[in-house]
């Protein structure tokens, strides 16, 4: 009698375990990983559609997180996939790319992959950027590619230009994506072109920043912070000073290692812009 307890017990037990794994399992797939996210395009092939995601559904040039998912034709979506891009913008007499990220598995999802591009310039009818996205599955190499649009940022986010140092320079910021009146974190990127495909994170630069309102006499605020990296091939990292709601201009100044002044002029009574700056309005 205590056997067929025991082992009445035991069947019990594993059919408990067996339901709630599947039960998890079928929960994992259930949750929806881009809830907070709005479709972009998507990529067809013969095997996949690769849906592109970002935060409105809509790229600009400047910099864009953008997220990525993998569906198979039977439906299902992907969870070990390696993946990497190529952005191109086809002009009329020439073609060249941009900055952008490796993509990897967005922490704590099983299907969804992150990276960003930064968009040098808009596009439109006849001229325009193209994406190839090559990904492999359990051994076994794909390829998509597809025409986006690439809209121009109300705001100036981006600013490309050449520097004292003969370099080419692509600076694109990133926070605060919603200012408020108080000290935001500042956050931008910043790339060295070394050639119409190939661009490298630019280190261990100064990026200092002047917020003004030009609509407001043009005065300024306390509490600014340059923005420096904490680390080699990061972002650059400070602190800006919004006292009011409005337009503002963050004039800016690129500095070397060095201290050499690469881009960029002081805010004076007789100079009342830098040749570089980000928009800010809210």
């Amino acid at each position: 009698m205590k056997r067929n307890i025991l082992s009445l017990f035991i069947v019990f037990s594993i059919s408990l375990f067996t339901i709630s794994c599947s039960k998890d399992d079928t929960d994992k797939q259930n949750v929806n990983e881009t809830a907070n996210l709005e479709l972009v395009t998507i990529l067809i092939n013969n095997n996949h559609k690769v849906e592109i995601y970002n935060s409105n559904g809509q790229l600009n040039n400047g910099y864009n997180e953008i997220f990525v998912r993998i569906k198979d034709n039977a439906g299902t979506y992907i969870n070990n996939a390696s993946l990497e891009w190529n952005p191109v913008m086809h002009m009329m007499s020439m073609s060249h790319s941009c900055p952008y990220s490796a993509i990897t598995r967005v922490l704590g999802t099983q299907t969804l992959y992150s990276g960003y591009i930064i968009f040098q310039m808009a596009g439109n009818e006849s001229e325009y950027w193209e994406l190839t996205i090559n990904y492999t599955i359990g051994g076994k190499n794909f390829s998509v590619q597809g025409r986006i649009n690439v809209s121009q940022s109300e705001k100036r986010t981006l600013n490309v230009f050449t520097g004292t140092d003969g370099v080419k320079y692509i600076l694109a910021m990133i926070e605060p994506a919603v200012p408020k009146v108080a000290v935001n974190t500042m956050t931008a990127v910043l790339y060295k072109m070394e050639s119409m495909s190939a661009f490298t994170v630019a280190d261990n630069f100064r990026i200092k920043i002047d917020p003004r309102m030009p609509g407001m006499n043009n005065h300024t605020s306390p509490n600014n912070k340059a923005l420096t990296q904490s680390n080699t091939g990061g972002v650059y990292k400070g602190a800006l000073s919004l006292t009011m709601t409005g337009y503002w201009k963050i004039n800016l100044q690129l500095e070397d290692a060095q201290g050499n002044l690469l881009k960029g002029e002081p805010v004076t009574e007789t100079n009342e812009s830098s040749s570089i700056w980000f928009e800010i309005e809210f």
